[in-house]
């Protein structure tokens, strides 16, 4: 009986696919292109901040998202984006600050991008003054 039910799904299947039937779903290309890249965790050189996100494509371009943690201690904790725009040729960066203990979290469209890079620097409320993390990149355009 189990042979026969077999053999009756499988002419079942062969005959739906010379009347036209539906094809069988390709599987996903192993080698698509990711649309989000995740960055972090960046501690400043003293420790006392931290910053992760992602990088994620959006309506306009490119989408960068983070949070910025302070964790103790005087001061701020700053995340900077870095980017290079693909019309200009010239690099922005937008800085994010947080002085409350515990995460604080930004967002920033960046649209056409060539490559994105992010640090983490430790501040005053008016502008980060050292103990910086190096510059960790976290999209690069066909990278």
């Amino acid at each position: 009986m189990r042979t026969g039910l077999r053999v009756l799904l499988g002419l079942t299947a062969a005959a739906a696919l010379a009347l036209g039937g539906p094809a069988p779903a390709p599987a996903l290309a192993a080698t698509a292109a990711p649309t989000v890249w995740k960055w972090g965790p960046l501690y400043s050189t003293d420790g006392l901040a931290v910053a992760w996100g992602k990088v994620a494509v959006g309506q306009s371009g490119l989408v960068v998202y983070g949070t910025v943690e302070d964790t103790r201690g005087s001061g701020c904790s700053w995340a900077q984006v870095r980017y290079l725009s693909a019309q200009s040729g010239r690099w922005h960066t937008a800085s994010y600050y947080n002085c409350v203990t515990g995460p604080g979290t930004f967002r920033k469209n960046v649209g056409g991008v060539l490559q994105i890079k992010v640090r983490t620097c430790r501040g005053t409320s008016a502008r980060p003054t050292g103990r910086c993390s190096r510059w960790k990149t976290a999209y690069t355009q066909g990278g």
